[in-house]
């Protein structure tokens, strides 16, 4: 073939191409942006009604990422260490950019924060304090290495729901993890004995019921904590997902205990039940599998 005959062959060949681009630009906008969903998601969230501290049993589970609905979760550091108290600092930044200093307190307090390791063992329940600059600080102390979790549970001031952000900060040292309890209904601490009444399913509205003996009697005189005659987290095995978990109204102080939650899949859970007697808290630990809400189809499920 001539030069001048692969000259033109080449040049009508360009212009095929680039007809054919624009005939497809015209047809699927290839330089437009994606589409945010984000707001539709929003819209959802905002129509989910709340009557116990700004969540709603049934939304999704929090604590799964670092920053939400334009709140975020920062620390001040993302390594630690064993053996020694440590002041954990942390702020919560808003849609502003600027670190939170006014919260709706829940179960009375301001910021609930949560640390646990990633193999749900390690569990702590602190109360964070502030100077009012918007920076929280909490002694904390590590038995063990190994990458732990810390959810900041909160509800800011004029919002119409709570959040819980959830970071992971590394603890330095030889780490060890351990394999998830099995099942169990029956806890022991300090002498306590702890038995949770429940049939879970997922899906479906569920009670949680816990009963506090001590030397083989009922204890009748558990004190309020948090609020309530106890307080629970409930966590999702894998990836360390946080339930809404709302403590039912009693008039009686013990021995039953009782809350209210959904869970939204079936699965391991560890629940970490806090209750105080004898002016100390202590913290009841099981391991729950949830079924499959289908199975429960036939009639026989738990009545929750």
């Amino acid at each position: 073939m001539k030069t001048p005959v692969k000259v033109a062959t080449y040049t009508a060949s360009l212009v095929v191409v680039f007809a054919a681009a624009l005939w497809l630009g015209g047809r699927f906008d290839l330089g437009a942006e994606p589409a945010d969903t984000h707001g539709a998601d929003q819209d959802h969230d905002s129509d989910q009604t709340d009557d116990h501290g700004g969540h709603d049993q049934t939304t999704e589970p929090g604590g799964l990422s670092v920053a939400a609905d334009g709140y975020r979760l920062v620390t001040d550091s993302d390594m630690l260490t064993t053996g020694k108290k440590t002041e954990f600092g942390f702020q919560i930044i808003g849609p502003d950019g600027e670190p939170v200093t006014s919260f709706t307190p829940q179960h009375e307090k301001e910021i609930h924060l949560i640390v646990v390791r990633r193999d749900l063992t390690d569990y702590q329940h602190l109360h964070p304090e502030t100077d009012g600059s918007g920076t929280w600080h909490a002694p904390i102390t590590f038995a063990e290495a190994g990458q732990y979790r810390f959810f900041a549970d909160f509800l800011p001031e004029g919002a119409d729901s709570g959040l819980t952000l959830g970071i992971d900060v590394a603890v330095a040292g030889d780490y060890r993890p351990l394999a998830l309890a099995e099942p169990n209904t029956t806890a022991t601490v300090d002498g306590y004995d702890v038995t949770l009444d429940t049939a879970p399913a997922a899906g479906e509205a569920t009670t949680l019921t816990l009963t506090v003996d001590k030397d083989g009697e009922p204890v009748t005189d558990l004190e309020p904590y948090l609020g309530a005659y106890g307080h629970l987290v409930s966590l999702r095995d894998g990836d360390l997902a946080y339930l809404h978990v709302h403590p039912d109204e009693s008039e009686t102080a013990g021995p039953e205990v009782s809350f209210s939650t959904t869970f939204p899949t079936p699965g391991a859970y560890r629940l970490f039940f806090d209750f105080q007697h004898g002016d100390t808290v202590r913290t009841a630990e099981f391991t729950v599998e949830v079924t499959d809400g289908s199975d429960t189809d036939d009639g026989h499920g738990d009545g929750h």
